[in-house]
């Protein structure tokens, strides 16, 4: 009876050592896809003065957009919590579309090379952001459905792992796909 005791109470702790091991792995996941996520937004953010300098030789009116898209910029960096970033990235986005927008008004500034090769890094920086938030939302479904799953919970909540926000889209006009110019 005694040896039944014994080997029951080291396979409950084998079970909730590999449980808690899981849970770290799922959660070190979560936390390298949100570097790459940072890694990216970071590259976007520098380049962001590089554009606002060549749209601002051609197009001195549109300070608006020029300035709405450096505060998006500035907040964004300052802000910690995923959902407000995620909110203010999105915004900052729509920012960046807008200045590229303006370019089109201004034939010499399309036809410039440096800036062609600018709206070229930002397309592959958005890319890049959108395979980055993809992996990150997948680390943050499979460590929250584990920390939501019986028996993981168990381990869980008592070690003090939280469900972490996805880093999503805000509006259902951006889940759309783009529309095709002509």
């Amino acid at each position: 009876m005694f040896e039944i005791v014994v080997v029951l109470c080291i396979s409950l702790l084998i079970w909730g050592v590999l449980i808690y091991n899981r849970l770290v792995r799922d959660y070190n996941r979560v936390l390298a896809a949100w570097s790459d996520i940072d890694v990216q937004l970071k590259r976007r953010h520098d380049l962001i003065p590089k554009l606002i300098d060549a749209v601002r030789q051609y197009a001195a009116y549109e300070r608006a957009t020029v300035t709405a898209v450096t505060e998006l910029r500035a907040s964004s960096e300052r802000s910690a919590n995923v959902g407000e970033r995620a909110r203010l990235e999105t915004a900052l986005g729509h920012g960046l579309q807008r200045l590229v927008a303006v370019a089109e008004s201004y034939p010499e500034l399309k036809a410039s090379t440096s800036f062609l090769a600018l709206q070229k890094d930002l397309s592959e920086i958005e890319n890049y952001i959108q395979y980055a938030r993809r992996y990150y939302n997948g680390a943050v479904r499979n460590l929250n459905t584990r920390i939501d799953s019986f028996p993981d919970l168990t381990i869980a909540r008592p070690f003090g792992f939280h469900a972490r926000e996805y880093f999503e889209l805000d509006t259902a006009g951006d889940r759309s796909a783009p529309e095709r110019r002509q």
